[in-house]
This record gives structure tokens, sequence and C-alpha cells, in this order.
């Protein structure tokens, strides 16, 4: 049986270890065995964690063994993203100048994930600063997506991404800025979930001056998983009241039961801006499916969904100009130097007063969504209106980072707004996976993960695979 937990799901190994069928020490030797096979392939894991790992799923059995208190967890394998701290480790962000910040405690996720009996294995790889929809770094290199060598497996968080695909683990932590949680697990076809702001606690002890405006408000931290189910498993765990972040809501895991049938607005074309014709029909299938479990869907989006997403576009690109391209010229590498050449060059500068009309604006933006969630209390579309990018993409030119960006509008809107949204996919088109995103009203994560595990129900996609190139 231990040669393949790495491919059983989080909540099937957690009951598991939990009655002693197996122990934590068989599941994450399975993990590191998998990790060792593939690993030098995808390039997923930069930092393996082994002794520290086997140690402390050593002491989960201890602890089963003597009738301890069990968190939801207890011994299963997951990873840490390499851009929050993690005691005794750096803190690299993708980042040469980096490698010397070693943390002396645990950002919040960490420390709640350890707290709910998670073993962690190892760190993944994430972009310098955490800036692209593409995983490479001048540190430790490119991470490829499992299902493609030539297709990104996304950013920032594509190394949690192509180690979950590739059953490395069957939980790994990830953040969402820009969709940094969401599009990598379109792009290697598993789930994750952007949580609402103030869902789950978030700061670095690292780090020596507090997050801008835009990070405060429109980043968060999240699981990516193969499977919804064990999304819910890990953001529950994720969540926990950590007293560092004046952001965390105590809100409930489940909020009152909406109107029935549940309506859900399907938005095929966001902002009529153009879709491929593959993701269009994945969005309408994901419709179908949710119809045929009694959902009440329409083809309907809200208002001012380009206008949300310009609003980020600039906002961002305005903290960008002037608060980080000194230290990413400094200090990056020079695809993150071109590419964040490129995302301010897609925003004129604005002074601040924009700035500032541009955060009051945000909240009408918000309350817009929040009436339009009162009458369709789920919107599904596209994570991206076109299929997963080819690796490159926004290195090519200003257009083409453009043209990467006008097709993530979607994605980025919920960022502004700071609504909760599952990624899972759908299933396959031309070798490469596909898929949509599940969007719900503030602290409705419940009403999301429902309707995904609906779509996710019929995907087909089986992972864990082997990379298949």
């Amino acid at each position: 049986m231990q040669g393949d937990l790495w491919r059983w799901d989080a909540v099937d190994l957690a009951q598991a270890i939990r009655v002693r069928r197996v122990s934590s020490r068989e599941a994450v030797e399975s993990c590191l065995k998998r990790l060792d096979a593939v690993n030098p392939k995808l390039n997923a894991v930069t930092v393996v964690l082994r002794e520290e790992a086997l140690q402390a799923a050593d002491s989960a059995d201890r602890a089963v063994k003597e009738g301890a208190q069990l968190g939801p967890l207890h011994g299963v394998p997951v990873t840490i993203k390499e851009n929050v701290d993690q005691k005794g480790q750096p803190t690299t962000n993708g980042v040469v100048a980096f490698q010397s910040v070693v943390a002396k405690a645990d950002s919040p996720p960490v420390a709640n994930w350890r707290r709910a009996g998670a073993v962690i294995i190892g760190r993944t790889n994430t972009p310098a600063f955490s800036l692209r929809w593409h995983t490479d770094n001048a540190l430790r290199g490119r991470t490829y997506n499992p299902w493609a060598e030539n297709i990104t497996p996304g950013g920032s968080s594509g190394g949690a991404a192509s180690a979950v695909a590739a059953g490395i683990c069957p939980l790994a932590h990830g953040n969402d800025y820009g969709g940094s949680i969401r599009y990598p697990a379109y792009a290697c076809g598993v789930a994750g979930i952007r949580p609402t702001l103030g869902r789950v606690p978030a700061f670095n002890p690292s780090a020596t001056e507090d997050r801008p405006p835009t990070a405060q408000l429109m980043s968060v931290q999240g699981p990516i998983a193969r499977r919804v189910r064990d999304l819910r498993l890990g953001l529950a765990a994720m969540a926990t009241r950590d007293p560092r972040d004046p952001w965390w809501v105590p809100a409930p895991a489940v909020g009152a039961a909406p109107e029935r049938p549940i309506r859900v607005a399907l938005c095929v074309d966001p902002a009529k801006g153009g879709v491929d014709p593959s993701v269009a029909e994945a969005v309408r299938e994901a419709g179908r499916r949710l119809v045929a479990a009694g959902y009440a869907v329409e083809e309907i989006e809200p208002a001012g969904i380009e206008a949300a997403a310009d609003l980020w576009r600039k906002l961002s690109g305005i903290e960008m100009r002037h608060l980080s391209m000194a230290q990413i010229e400094q200090h990056g590498d020079d695809q993150i130097r071109r590419a964040a050449g490129f995302m301010v060059g897609a925003v004129p500068d604005i002074d601040l007063g924009a700035y500032m009309k541009g955060f009051a604006a945000r909240a009408g933006q918000l309350r817009e969504w929040m009436l339009f969630l009162e009458r369709y209390p789920l919107v599904v579309g596209p994570v991206s209106t076109l299929p997963p990018f080819t690796v490159g993409f926004d290195q090519e030119s200003q257009a083409s980072f453009e043209t990467a960006i006008h097709a993530q509008r979607l994605l980025v809107a919920v960022n502004h707004l700071g609504l909760p949204s599952v990624a899972v996919p759908t299933g396959v088109a031309g070798g490469i996976p596909q898929g949509v995103q599940v969007i719900a009203g503030r602290y409705r994560e419940d009403l999301a993960f429902d309707a995904a595990e609906v779509v996710e129900a019929q995907n087909g996609l089986g992972t864990a695979i082997d990379p298949r190139w």
C-alpha cells in the first residue's frame, strides 16, 4: 500500500492516519519517493525537507498511538510556497539576493497548517518577486507543467500546482494577488481557491515593512489540491485566527442557505472582450453540469468587469512603478525585469489624487457586484479567456503581454473586488487542461465549493499524472 499513497487525496490520508490504517511516515515516504521520481523533470519543489518531514511524520504517528488530540491535517504531506516565511528556511521569493532571508518564525498559513498536523515535505517554486503568470527565476530555474513541456505551469504558484498535479503532494500552499492560485490550477488541471479577503490570516515576520494597499486588499493565501474536497479541508485548517493579521475576519465557514434553485450567472465572454471557442465551450459545459444538478443557470454577467480589471491594472501598476520597480531593477532577473516593464508599460502614470479616487471607485464596483450576487449567488466564467499560454508569452513584446492581461480580465477583477473564487478543471482539449472559476459572494466559499464539486464530478482528468513529455 505504501507505494501508491502519493495518489491518495488529503481527506483519505487524514482519515486513514487517524484510524491507523496507514502511518504518516508511510504517506510521507511515498510522497518523497514520488518527488524523487518526477521532480527532477518538473522542478516544482525547490527545497526538499526530507529529514525534517520524516521526523515530523514519526511524531505524528506517536501522537496517534498516544491518543492525543489530532488536527484535521494530522500526518498529511504538504508543500509551502517559497514566498512566505517558514521557520528556519529562506524566504527567497525566487530572488537570488534573498537567499539569506531566513525566517525566524512561521507565517500564519504555515503555523496554522502545522497546528492542524500537516507535515511539510518541501518548498515550491515561484517567479522572482512572485509577479508573473509563469514560474521561472534565476535562483531556482524554470518549473515545468506535467501536461506539456511548452505550456506554462502558471504563476506565481506554478511550483505548487505542478507538484500537486504530478502527485508529489495532495495539498499545497499558494497565494493569489492577480490569479496566482487560480491560473496555475487552470494550467495544471487541478483545483485551487482564492478565499475572501480576511478569511486566511497572512503576515511575513521577516518583512521590513508592511505591504502596500493593493497587496493588503487584493492578495490572499489559499490551498491548491487535486480535488475540491481537499480544498475545503485545507482552507478550514489554514483559516484559523492569527492576531498578527488585522484583516482576519471570524466569518462562519458555512452561510445561510440561499433560495432554491440557486441561480448561477454564466459569464462566457467577460465584458464581450473575446474568448477562445474551447474556453467558451468549457464554461457552457460547466453550466450544463450545474443545470443537471438542479441549479438555475442563465447566460448573464455582472456589469463593470472590464472596469474592475482596468482599475486593478492601474492601481497595482502604479504601486509597482513607484514602490517595487527600483528593487526589481536592482535584484530581479532579466525575465522579471522585462515582464514588470511590460506591466507598468500597460498603464499610464497617475497622480496621488487619481490613485485615491481609484480606491474610492473600488467600493462602488464591489457594491454593484454584491447587489448582483444577491440575485445570482454564483458566477461561473473563464479563469482566462485563452487556453494556458505557451512558455515565453510574457517576454515577447508589450503587445503580447497586453493580450495576456486582457485574457485575464475576469481573473484579476475578482482580486480587485476581494471575492472568493474556486478554479476547477472541466476536462482536456488537445492534451491541455481546461477549467473554469466559480465566484461567490464575500465569505461564501461554501457555495463556490458546492458548485465546483458538481463541475468536478465528471471532469475525467484523473490527476495525479506522470509528466507527459
